[in-house]
């Protein structure tokens, strides 16, 4: 008789976020650019005679590398540059008030700094990183002993960045010599869109759907995000360019083909995913697509499908078509709501308390000579911004894997620092280390360990000797300091971060409805008016709709996604903050079942002109069942626009 099985032992959330790590195929591209930055950037200013100067600028190039993920070259001159320019400012700001102010002025000034810092961060991921490294930049120039004069300091810190962007920018990529050289990122980020597409019919019916609905959700805001960077020209200015701008709106009508099939959950014949593969390898290898397979007709979905397709196919042969990337600017009342709101006021408060506070602890231990001869207090406040930005996970995961990766990053570097030669195996680890940090940045713990050692090396080239000892004193004091600080009391509401995202999801997804619903009044009044048309032949007077309806869909699933991660990382913390957002996933996910829903109307409406009753009443009960959520879950704040103005009719 055999024994029953043993129930697996689950891990606490905050422990298994802490034991997680991301997985993929080495960035080999990454790696060989890391290894050029910092490394010889600090061997040209040693060779020149200012080493203090290679100290900066690779400090530079560190932080940039961190921030050097996989995308396109466009977006990589916004996502390096940005927070490049904000450390400039943090480390002249810095050097500035450290020469010219005491104690307690220095302290109030860094604290106001954090509490800027902190609220911009809640904008999104590169305001969150412009944040992080003005601030560290900041303490780093208040602290560090350098000859040099702020000015050449924030020159060297900007040459540091601008070494490592113009390797992005100049050294080929895998799939760079396909087609245009500049548009590689573009390229795999637009193939991946169909490819996710793909992979949502072949989950169609099953209980993988969801999740490759989410995975396609993330695609499509990659390839925007890739193909919507920083531009000389406000329109695409080459035919590479172009085309691409046009194979990407050619996939939205059939992610949105998808999405209603996905939702409806009735199996689709398994040819319907060849067409979006095809159409995948025709743009990573820049070729055309060749014939289509076409699905069944059968159903609205199958044939908005088919339809989509064609139009594609159409686009990818000619080159030319819609290449709207239905995408609309933040102005500037929806970053002052991101700063000012419950989520900004919560993050900026609580980085200028961490930041504040272990900046003075470090000033009284710094002036009562705890340090000995040796000035580098700006190791505590810069270790606890990295501990209290919540983008970076959640806050028990961060202080266990800073304080295991410093111990093992100093650990490291007092053994390589007893054998190797001053300056060139100094010099040798900065480059090893840095080539490592894209690997490393799929652990916190790994990434800090690599970023210890290079900063390591980098002050004892700059005539600082060896400190391991001291610098995990000052990370677990910094580790004390941000849990402490993490698990106070705050005013207002907790979860701020959590409920601001759920209301922007909100607010998109009640957006989307609406524009659907009048969609639905608008066509049923044309058509009683107008002569009868054949059944899929198109209206012309709702092309532009439809590119309104396209864009409204993409805000709410990326404001979605934003809400979800959100959520991911609060439900990771410890039992004290996570009950703060209890329930909130099961908002989320209602609002998303809201947005499917909406997008298999909008499917149906194009096909036939009007919404069944079958439709308007699932309608009603996601919006029902969604109030109930939202109330059971205490989350009270703003809501999206009332949807009874436009009323659910058939």
């Amino acid at each position: 008789m055999s024994r029953p099985a043993r129930p697996a032992l689950a891990l606490p959330p905050w422990l298994a976020h802490t034991l997680r790590a991301q997985r993929g195929p080495v960035p080999w591209s990454a790696v060989v650019r890391g290894a050029l930055a910092a490394g010889p950037l600090l061997l040209a200013a040693v060779l020149a005679g200012r080493p203090s100067l290679g100290v900066v600028a690779a400090i530079a190039a560190m932080l940039a590398g961190i921030n050097d993920r996989p995308g396109s070259r466009r977006v990589s001159v916004h996502r390096l540059g940005v927070p490049a320019l904000a450390g400039a400012v943090g480390l002249l700001a810095g050097t500035m008030a450290g020469d010219r102010l005491g104690a307690v002025p220095l302290t109030l000034l860094l604290t106001g700094l954090g509490l800027f810092a902190g609220g911009i961060s809640a904008v999104g991921p590169v305001a969150s990183a412009a944040g992080t490294q003005l601030l560290v930049a900041s303490a780093i120039g208040a602290g560090m002993p350098l000859p040099e004069s702020g000015w050449l300091r924030a020159l060297a810190y900007l040459g540091g960045a601008a070494w490592l962007l113009g390797l992005r920018l100049a050294l080929p990529t895998p799939g760079s010599l396909v087609g245009d050289f500049r548009f590689d990122g573009e390229r795999d980020a637009v193939a991946d869109v169909y490819d996710a597409v793909a992979d949502l019919l072949d989950a169609v019916g099953t209980r993988h759907a969801t999740a490759r609905r989410v995975a396609l959700t993330a695609a499509l805001d990659h390839a925007q995000d890739a193909l919507t960077g920083p531009r000389l020209r406000r329109y695409a200015s080459s035919s590479t360019e172009r085309r691409l701008h046009a194979q990407y709106a050619a996939a939205l009508p059939l992610a949105e083909a998808a999405t209603a099939l996905a939702w409806a959950g009735e199996a689709v014949p398994a040819r319907a995913s060849e067409g979006p593969r095809r159409l995948a390898a025709a743009v990573r290898g820049n070729t055309h697509t060749g014939p289509l397979p076409a699905p069944s007709r059968s159903a609205p979905a199958l044939r908005a499908l088919d339809d989509a397709l064609l139009h594609a196919a159409e686009a990818f042969d000619r080159g030319r078509g819609n290449r709207d990337l239905h995408t609309r600017r933040r102005t500037a009342a929806d970053l002052a709501r991101s700063v000012f709101g419950a989520g900004g006021r919560e993050y900026g408060l609580r980085v200028a308390l961490c930041f504040g506070a272990s900046a003075a602890v470090a000033q009284a231990l710094h002036h009562t000579q705890w340090y000995g001869q040796h000035e580098h207090w700006y190791w505590l406040p810069a270790t606890a911004v990295f501990l209290v930005k919540p983008d970076l996970g959640p806050l028990a995961s961060r202080v266990l894997c800073r304080a295991a990766g410093t111990v093992l990053g100093a650990l490291l570097f007092a053994g390589f620092a007893a054998v190797l030669p001053r300056p060139d195996g100094l010099i040798a680890l900065v480059a090893l280390s840095g080539a490592l940090i894209p690997v490393a940045t799929r652990h916190f713990a790994a990434q800090t360990a690599v970023v210890t050692v290079l900063v390591l090396a980098l002050v004892m080239v700059g005539g600082e000797p060896q400190a391991s000892v001291s610098r995990i004193g000052e990370t677990l004091l910094a580790c004390t300091i941000v849990l402490v600080v993490g698990h106070l009391p705050m005013p207002g509401q907790r979860g701020g971060g959590v409920r601001s995202r759920l209301a922007t999801a909100d607010r998109a997804a009640h957006a989307y409805l609406a524009h659907v619903l009048r969609e639905s009044e608008a066509t049923s009044a044309r058509r009683e008016a107008d002569a009868p048309r054949m059944p899929y032949e198109p209206d012309p007077t709702r092309t532009d709709s439809r590119a309104v309806r396209w864009t409204l869909r993409r805000e709410a699933y990326r404001a979605l996604a934003e809400a979800r991660t959100a959520h991911a990382l609060a439900a990771a913390e410890l039992p004290a903050l996570a009950r703060h957002t209890e329930g909130a996933d099961e908002v989320v996910a209602t609002l998303e079942q809201l947005v499917d829903a909406t997008t298999a109307c909008a499917v149906h409406l194009d096909d036939s002109g009007r919404l069944t009753p079958w439709h308007t009443d699932r309608l009603t009960e996601l919006l029902e069942e969604l109030g109930e959520k939202r109330d059971r879950a205490g989350l009270h704040g703003p809501r999206g626009p009332a949807t009874t103005d436009v009323p659910l009719a058939g």
